[in-house]
């Protein structure tokens, strides 16, 4: 199978698959490296597929896919030992995590798919991260990074800033 086949049977994939599929998943299928796949997908990108990387996998974002809830970007800062306290505070009163964005000197805004909505996919993601092996995006800002947090209504949106407030997660420019 050559690369434009493969592809073509990727995007089948995550065109017929409602869940996400995994590089190192699609790697294995094809008898390819996950560092191939991850190419593949870039020029699926490139052609116009609209594929989602997550920490978990894959997907196709919907056409027609609107948020059905109430969105804010919410800046937090803290140090990556309490990365898990933070996501499973905002999952557990009804947020969901979009993303993680940090501003750099050099590249500007970098950002990062989350993605996360339950306790497991809190879980897996703090599983992921344990080791020193990957550095977090908030590491390049001091722990100064915002997410993009959708919840059902503006009123789970304030119960969520109030308990990030509370346990000293949200960022206030007179802590500089």
């Amino acid at each position: 199978m050559n690369g434009q086949e493969r592809r073509s049977e990727i995007r089948k994939l995550l065109e017929s698959d409602p869940e996400k599929i995994r590089a190192m998943d699609l790697a294995k299928r094809f008898s390819v490296s996950r560092q191939i796949i991850v190419g593949d997908v870039a020029l699926l990108k490139v052609e116009g597929v609209p594929v989602v990387s997550t920490p978990r996998g894959y997907y196709l974002k919907r056409e027609g896919a609107e948020p059905s809830g109430y969105r804010e970007i919410l800046v937090c800062c803290h140090d990556r030992a309490r990365t898990g306290e933070e996501l499973s505070l905002i999952v557990s009163l009804g947020g969901i995590v979009h993303n993680v964005s940090v501003e750099h000197e050099v590249y500007g805004m970098l950002t990062g798919n989350l993605e996360i909505e339950t306790m497991e996919d809190v879980r897996a993601f703090i599983q992921k991260m344990e080791g020193d092996r990957f550095v977090l995006l908030s590491a390049l800002s001091g722990g100064i990074h915002s997410h993009l947090i959708e919840t059902k209504d503006r009123a789970h949106m304030e119960k969520i800033k109030g308990a990030l407030g509370k346990a000293g997660f949200l960022y206030r420019r007179e802590e500089l």
